[in-house]
């Protein structure tokens, strides 16, 4: 995928990049998320907050067709993608880093970018015709691996297995192989779980600074965190939108305030 120029990403920021439609997913009888109607402009940080079993993660599981969709429609950068793979999405500018870690923990820290890298290529290789290619051919791969480790500060452990990383370092590493995939759209499903303040800061940091380019779609349940990142806030209760606005439109808003059993919200 290029590269976009500063000129490029000036002239489309603002943009929609993501849209989706009256998006319904039900589980036999159970509605999880309820004609979900939610825009996304390019460059944006937006943030995905609500009480647990709003449908959040189920909203991101359709979005990355994780989880296929009941009804409704969903577009990214202007082309429905509502019937695409997973895997076709991601060719596309679409990536994820999840709540519960997708390392592969025997593999070294370079093997695991690496790893995003190729599967992100593989339509351009073909498997037998590889046996036969000089090793020159995946430069660039090898190339990209190394920019990535260098971004998340993670070179000086590259040929670390990844299951001897302090927590920190495995989630800063989740992130490097999201960034591998060279996104356009990024979604975070709770990145700082389980982690101590500073290392929700280094995170957080880590995100502001090696995403700056991409739009961000957050899954996070410290409020004061959305409150301070967020360019907007969409509100969900009972697989419905509740309320979508700028931080401070959301921290006054009362049924927002209700829905969090009034006053998580200050």
């Amino acid at each position: 995928m290029a590269m976009e120029t500063t000129e490029t990403r000036q002239r489309t920021a603002g943009e929609p990049i993501l849209r989706t439609e009256n998006l319904v997913k039900q589980f036999g009888q159970f509605t999880a998320t309820d004609r979900i109607d939610l825009t996304v402009e390019r460059g944006e940080f937006r943030s995905i907050i609500g009480p647990n079993g709003a449908g959040k993660t189920t909203l991101f599981n359709l979005i990355t067709g994780a989880l296929p969709v009941t009804e409704g429609a969903i577009h990214f950068d202007g082309e429905d993608i509502t019937s695409l793979s997973s895997s076709e999405r991601v060719r596309r500018g679409i990536g994820r880093s999840f709540q519960i870690s997708n390392i592969f923990g025997g593999l070294t820290v370079r093997e695991n970018v690496r790893l995003a890298a190729q599967s992100f290529d593989r339509d351009q290789y073909n498997f037998l015709e590889s046996l036969f290619k000089p090793v020159g051919r995946y430069d660039g791969m090898n190339d990209r691996t190394d920019r990535v480790l260098e971004r998340i500060g993670l070179a000086d452990v590259a040929d670390e297995t990844a299951d001897v990383l302090p927590y920190g370092d495995k989630r800063r590493l989740e992130i490097g192989v999201v960034l591998a995939t060279e996104p356009d759209l990024v979604l975070f499903d709770e990145p700082t779980a389980g982690m101590s303040v500073e290392e929700t800061r280094a995170t957080i940091d880590l995100i502001e600074e090696v995403l700056v380019d991409q739009t961000l779609l957050l899954i996070e349940h410290d409020i004061e965190l959305v409150m301070e990142l967020s360019d907007r806030i969409t509100v969900l209760n009972r697989g419905e939108v509740l309320a979508e606005g700028a931080p401070a439109e959301i921290a006054g808003n009362e049924d927002v305030q209700d829905a969090y059993l009034g006053g998580m919200i200050e």
